[in-house]
């Protein structure tokens, strides 16, 4: 078995560990009051600051034990050995050991297993994860090789930043430029189109005709571009028409060709 996959596991154990001792105070605690109905309510009072912090303690642990950071041997020489990843995974265990060993001699089974084994891994789990833990890696970033090479990373990460922006930015603007060469194309090939659905619209009389060679011209518009090229064909002969009470009809004309759908009348 590699270390990588020993510190998972014995991760594991002790998670589960720490989960059981939390669980078993907080149960016993219950059954003290016998399940007082009101206890409960003053429980949800003060143990949810108790149980706030114990999550708190796990979510803390596990973030850092996530970090990339803590993983940089030269910004942390000794948190990141695996002799010590395994003494801080291992908290909870030692701590449960260190109860047993510590209430040795107590008659009580209730208060050895409470007192001992219960709250020396609450205790040792909060010690190591919460206090000597960030204790240690404070230290070790102000350690001058450390300051040098978390200077020197945290610079080459701003330059492959702005990299990735200025790569972002030019993505964007070619996108742009294509967007409007591809729009000034669609001007040149649908000027005559325009013009005959302007001269379409402005008829005092559009029938059956007139709807036909609307939509020849906005299914060209559609094979050629899309919904923006008909879009952009109808502003065009917009344009063209000036303000008329026809000039709806577009939008029923080609109704149904492509994504083209005409305006709801609600």
């Amino acid at each position: 078995m590699t270390a990588r996959r020993a510190l998972k596991l014995i991760h594991v154990v002790s998670t589960i560990w720490f989960v059981v001792c939390v669980g078993y105070v907080f149960v016993l605690k219950l059954l003290e009051e016998r399940f007082k109905w009101w206890v409960i309510f003053s429980l949800s009072g003060q143990s949810a600051i108790v149980i706030s912090v114990l999550i708190s303690v796990y979510l803390f642990a596990l973030v850092r034990d996530m970090s990339g950071t803590q993983q940089i041997q030269v910004e942390h020489p000794f948190t990141s050995t695996h002799y010590y990843m395994g003494f801080y995974v291992a908290a909870p265990l030692l701590g449960g050991l260190a109860g047993v060993f510590g209430m040795i001699g107590t008659g009580e089974l209730s208060r050895y297993v409470l007192g001992g084994i219960a709250l020396g891994t609450l205790g040792t789990t909060f010690c190591v994860w919460v206090v000597l833990d960030p204790v240690i890696g404070l230290i070790e970033m102000l350690l001058p090789a450390s300051r040098i090479h978390r200077t020197e990373r945290l610079a080459r990460a701003e330059v492959e930043r702005k990299a990735r922006q200025e790569k972002r930015d030019k993505l964007l603007a070619d996108a742009v430029a294509r967007e409007k060469q591809e729009r000034e194309r669609w001007r040149q090939l649908l000027q005559p189109e325009a013009q005959r659905l302007a001269a379409l619209l402005t008829d005092d009389a559009p029938g059956r005709h007139a709807e036909q060679e609307a939509v020849d011209i906005g299914a060209h518009a559609w094979h050629l571009g899309g919904l923006n090229c008909m879009r952009q064909l109808r502003d065009m002969a917009m344009a063209i028409s000036g303000p008329t009470k026809a000039a709806d009809f577009i939008s029923y004309w080609w109704d149904g060709i492509g994504d083209w759908r005409r305006p709801s009348l609600d």
